[in-house]
């Protein structure tokens, strides 16, 4: 298994200035590379698919190379695992007290 760090996520309820709306999923988020320390705020909107568990705790993110071995060796799956695009699919696990984003390009 490798995991290469990619950012941490930080739930917020006011929007910053350069936050892009993802319509389907209803959340606004930041550019991950607009702030040190990889940070990507994010503001939920209401009707959002992702759990309340997501909009109320930071995460940190992962690339990994094999999203299903990550998933399995998590203490539970919060959400997951979903297409974010035509090459890439994440979930978001909990993981020794910790909210983890997995990040896999297929």
């Amino acid at each position: 298994m490798a995991a290469e760090y990619m950012h941490i996520g930080i739930p917020i309820t006011n929007k910053k200035p350069g936050m892009v709306y993802n319509e389907g999923a209803k959340f606004w988020v930041s550019n991950v590379d607009d702030y040190d320390y990889k940070i990507e705020y994010l503001k939920f909107e209401e009707g959002t698919p992702f759990p309340e568990e997501i909009h109320r705790n930071p995460h940190v993110a992962y690339r990994v190379d094999d999203l299903q071995k990550y998933i399995d060796d998590a203490d539970s799956v919060i959400c997951g695992p979903m297409d974010v695009s035509e090459t890439a699919r994440i979930a978001f696990v909990w993981k020794d007290g910790a909210m983890i984003e997995l990040y896999e390009e297929h």
